[in-house]
């Protein structure tokens, strides 16, 4: 890749290559030029076969495909991530507890780690074993999923919750800590999310669905006026912050800024728990534990009046629903109340509800690594549900809208991983866990665009010119191949975000 630098408006990618299953190009695998004005594509062309002027990247063969987006990540989490202690190679409770131990004080005096999966540990977590390895310096561990927190008691007592045993706080009080530590420094956090975004258009990403709980208007307009301009954001509204949207006539779409680049997005609702804190809302019991059978964060009736008054005011809804009870009271909601939007996760999903998204017009916004980080818990920890999980072909074939994401910092943000995940079900050398349920690469290329799986993911004149160029052809790259994906460039309206 030569020709033009980051931030610079290019004229012409020359000799490149297009992909795509529903291609009415006549180029095949012949080199084209990629010819761009006013920020979208103006013509594409033999190589060579009309002149060049202005800026020139040269693609050397690559391939030019859509732009990419992340449909489901929580930036500022994710950012700060790399200022915490990681825990995702810990196998027990005790070894993450001796981690944090000698993990550094971040400013605040607090220690804070991220990514632990303990549903499988053979030892259970403690408030007694972590202080024992953390002493007076208050200690967070968030877990893989950020639905419970492990906390030693100095945390406890700084964040004037009453004292568990266990150590663990669940659901709502755990997603306060988080907001909490989230919270803490604003500034070093919009630091943090531009330059993880920054990196993000190294994977090829122009865009993503923020879910940061927080009111993401206020964060989006100050990360603007302070210069960003590396990505195009939908950002989320969570209940709490429902009523304040409804009387500032906030409006899915509406844009922040005179280029559209910041964006509102949807009214963001948690209805359950998750697979890895036992708390998905599931139609038959957890191992071992007859009664549980995970928890409705927010009832039917009262999900219904949320979904109501968004729609009203003109908001989409995004509904986090991972047990497949949780899925059936969405669709539900969805049904009854007219609103537009996706189910967030739909990792556990009846065989009668799968048909249900493409009838009601309801995205599936999921996210396929998910499925390959989680094999073993689902083989243990649902093996007696009857519903199906991780069913992305199910849905697929039954005309519902895949929309992929990371749910970043619970996996990678990086399409090209999920993309992998989706088509070849598998990771590390292991053998594809429930392959029925693999996707082809076409779907999962559409899948990791901006508008989903049900869109066109080829290229003609007119189109805005979001574009990523590749050194291999998604369509045909196995599963080691497809994830080690180099980008050669990333384009966003034609300009460069990310240049090798």
């Amino acid at each position: 890749m030569s020709g033009a630098g980051r931030g610079e408006r290019p004229a012409v990618i020359a000799r490149a290559r297009l992909t795509g299953v529903d291609r009415l190009d006549p180029f095949g695998d012949d080199l084209v030029d990629v010819h761009l004005s006013g920020g979208r594509i103006v013509d594409l062309a033999p190589a060579g076969a009309l002149p060049h002027r202005g800026i020139v990247v040269d693609a050397d063969g690559g391939w030019v495909i859509p732009g990419l987006w992340d449909h489901h990540v929580h930036t500022v989490q994710w950012a700060l991530v790399a200022q915490r202690q990681p825990l995702h190679e810990t196998r027990t409770a005790r070894e993450a507890a001796a981690l944090m131990g000698a993990a550094a004080v971040l400013e605040g005096d607090r220690r804070v780690g991220t990514g632990f999966r303990d549903a499988l540990w053979p030892d259970a977590p403690t408030l007694a074993l972590l202080d024992e390895h953390t002493g007076s310096v208050p200690t967070y561990l968030i877990n893989a999923d950020v639905h419970s927190v492990w906390m030693n008691t100095a945390a406890f007592r700084r964040e004037g919750y009453a004292i568990e045993e266990s150590g663990l706080v669940r659901e709502e009080p755990a997603f306060e800590i988080s907001r909490r530590l989230n919270a803490a420094d604003p500034l070093l956090g919009d630091r943090l999310v531009r330059g993880a975004l920054d990196r993000a258009a190294t994977r090829g990403i122009v865009g993503v669905v923020d879910l940061d709980m927080a009111w993401n208007a206020e964060a989006w307009a100050r990360r603007l006026e302070a210069g960003f301009d590396t990505t195009r954001i939908r950002f989320g509204i969570y209940p709490a912050q429902l009523e304040r949207a409804l009387a500032e006539g906030v409006a899915t779409g509406d844009a922040l800024d005179p280029d559209g680049l910041v964006r509102v997005g949807s009214l963001k609702v948690i209805t359950d728990g998750s697979l890895g804190t036992r708390t998905a809302a599931c139609s038959h019991s957890y191992p071992g534990d007859p009664h549980n059978h995970g928890v409705l964060t927010v009832a039917p009736d009262a999900l219904a009046d949320l979904m109501t008054r968004a729609t009203g005011g003109g908001l989409s809804c995004a509904v986090h629903a991972i047990g497949d009870l949780a899925n059936s009271h969405a669709l539900d909601a969805f049904a009854l109340t007219g609103a537009t939007g996706t189910i967030e996760h739909a990792q556990l999903v009846a065989h009668a509800d799968i048909p249900r998204f493409a009838r009601l017009g309801v995205g599936a916004s999921v996210q396929p690594e998910h499925a390959i980080d989680d094999r073993d818990m689902t083989d243990t920890i649902w093996a007696e549900q009857t519903a199906i999980a991780y069913p992305l072909r199910s849905l697929a074939d039954a005309g519902a809208n895949l929309l992929f994401g990371s749910d970043a910092p619970v996996a990678a943000l990086d399409p090209w991983a999920a993309m992998a995940a989706a088509v070849h079900r598998t990771r590390d050398g292991r053998e594809p866990w429930h392959p029925d349920q693999a996707v082809d690469a076409a779907t999962a290329l559409a899948a990791s665009t901006g508008a989903g799986s049900l869109a066109r993911a080829t290229l003609v004149p007119g189109d805005v010119a979001d574009l990523v160029v590749v050194d291999r052809d998604p369509l045909t790259a196995d599963e080691s191949s497809l994830r080690a994906t180099e980008v050669q460039a990333t384009l966003l309206a034609g300009r460069l975000t990310h240049a090798r």
